[in-house]
């Protein structure tokens, strides 16, 4: 086990940021996480960096430090491995908050569901590894407040402070039970799928709560209604759901309100919401009922040959799945199987082609597939 002794920095100036770089970049394993502060903005932003090594655990603070450019290269080392538990948000926040791309990463989510394990949260697989409990208190806490307060930073650190030997276990279990060159595989392949991930979602009615039950007239007026929340979030720096829910903007576009008290009566407009925003609310209502009628957009066409092709893939991965005891994404991650259905491979060439990514599944199971996709 790591030792509890280890010496703990927080990186607040320029020059403790250049020591902690070239500290970190003399390691071959590293913990990483980072905490950022999507339940209390409009736009979350990135809001510490956690490191840990065999020698100390180090928390960066990117609200102090604008340039954090010389961790950029430890990232990207492909010599240094970068140990995360669930990686896709970390990797998602620092690709679009500072342009960071990854080389060399070991997810232990993603290795203890390779494994099988039924609960692979971090707290559950410290306790069941090590009998370790984690503080939870503070997983919802707003992390851009400032100054934090000396209990989280202690709770941030802790994040990281057992990724390297629980690597060590989880790898050493992978590699035992035939399993690494799974693991091998996604580790590569997340990284490559963050920038898609990481684009500025648009704002889309349609998948408001409600939205699909509602008539094109009413549809019109969920639109004005959703820009006049957006507005008002940005003005606020808060998220949607802090200014009115989903429910409620729904709501909302269904009654036509016309007045503060027809307001009132909604399902989830507090007296504080309708001080607040009666105003704008029946303004955008207002300018709804004048707009345009709007429409769900129409389907792409239904191919019947493609859901038949999915669903025997389907079949084939759950029963593949349910031998190796884990989630049937293991066995065939959700977006290969799509490209499978959709491509039809008929030949070992071109089904390698679609699974170049990932040569172990391809040797494993490449005939498995192959016979699954064969007309009944």
């Amino acid at each position: 086990m790591m030792s509890d002794q280890v010496s703990f920095t927080v990186a607040n100036t320029h020059e403790q940021l250049q020591a902690l770089s070239q500290e970190l970049s003399r390691e071959a394993l590293i913990g990483v996480d980072s905490e950022a502060n999507s339940l209390h903005a409009y736009r979350e932003r990135l809001c510490l960096l956690q490191f840990s090594t065999p020698a100390q655990d180090a928390v960066v603070d990117p609200l102090l430090l604008p340039d954090l450019s010389s961790l950029a290269s430890i990232f990207s080392n492909p010599q240094i491995e970068k140990i995360f538990h669930a990686a896709e948000y970390d990797l998602i926040v620092l690709y679009r908050d500072l342009g960071f791309t990854l080389n060399n990463l070991f997810d232990t989510m993603v290795a203890a569901r390779i494994l099988g394990r039924k609960k692979v949260g971090l707290g559950n697989l410290l306790e069941e590894e090590f009998g370790i409990h984690l503080e939870k208190r503070f997983q919802r806490a707003d992390w851009g407040q400032r100054p934090l307060r000396p209990e989280m930073l202690e709770y941030a650190r802790m994040d990281t402070h057992h990724l390297i030997e629980l690597r060590h276990k989880l790898k050493d279990e992978l590699q035992a039970r035939g399993r690494w060159e799974i693991a091998r595989e996604d580790f590569a392949r997340q990284p490559g799928l963050i920038p898609t991930l990481a684009e500025p979602p648009q704002q889309d009615i349609w998948r408001i709560k409600g939205a699909r039950d509602l008539t094109p007239r009413q549809a019109a007026i969920l639109q004005e209604l959703a820009v006049y929340r957006e507005s008002r979030a940005a003005q606020a720096d808060q998220p949607l759901f802090k200014i009115i829910s989903d429910t409620t903007l729904s709501a909302i576009a269904a009654s036509q309100p016309q007045t503060a008290k027809d307001l009132e009566s909604l399902e989830g407009m507090t007296p504080g919401q309708v001080r607040r925003h009666a105003k704008g609310l029946l303004a955008a209502v207002r300018r709804g009922e004048q707009s345009p009628p709007l429409r769900r957009p129409r389907r792409e066409p239904y191919d019947e040959a493609y859901v038949e092709r999915l669903d025997k893939l389907r079949a084939w991965r759950k029963a593949a799945a349910l031998e190796m005891d884990v989630e049937s994404d293991v066995v065939l991650p959700k977006d290969l199987m799509q490209a499978v259905a959709k491509a039809n491979p008929n030949s070992p060439e071109a089904l390698a082609e679609l699974l170049s990514q990932v040569p172990w599944r391809l040797a494993r199971f490449g005939a498995e597939v192959l016979s699954a996709l064969k007309p009944s």
